[in-house]
């Protein structure tokens, strides 16, 4: 076991687990931070994606021990409100179905549009290529992601 301080959405947090622990575990069991699913466990559905450093990474495969003094956002800190532009056009769009992949589908769009302001279709299918939806909404997720382009574009 070993003690890291982390820093997650915005706030300290110290565990002690083992420095192999992936960070998704970390989130849900030992900070009870449950909004980051797990899906496949092998970093290929995206499910479990948190921003690390304003990067969409895949959190059941990153251990622990790689953070270091890195910031990490989870779907809970993306909004205190959930009004970031990404998660107001989800729901105007009328995206989620079932919702398991939603959380990690709004990590990798919000990562997109904040790298990428006004993203290209093929831009939207290649950023979000790595989060599988098993329900298959990914038209209404790509309208979803330009309509939160208009609506990140229009607040600036």
């Amino acid at each position: 076991m070993a003690n890291f301080n982390l820093n997650i959405n915005g706030k300290q947090h110290q565990v002690d687990v083992d420095p192999a622990t992936p960070l998704l575990w970390v989130l849900r069991d030992h900070l009870d931070l449950q909004g980051t699913k797990y899906g496949c466990g092998v970093a290929m559905c995206g499910a479990c994606t948190v921003h690390l450093n304003g990067t969409a990474i895949r959190s059941c495969q990153l251990p622990v021990s790689a953070i270091g003094n890195g910031s990490i956002t989870t779907i809970e800190g993306l909004s205190a409100t959930g009004d970031h532009p990404v998660q107001r056009a989800w729901l105007e769009q009328d995206v989620p179905q079932c919702g398991y992949c939603q959380a990690g589908q709004i990590m990798s769009a919000a990562a997109l549009l904040e790298a990428n302001p006004q993203p290209s279709d093929e831009q939207i299918e290649e950023a979000m290529s790595g989060n599988i939806c098993r329900c298959g909404t990914y038209v209404r997720i790509k309208q979803a992601i330009k309509t939160a382009s208009t609506l990140k574009n229009s607040a600036s």
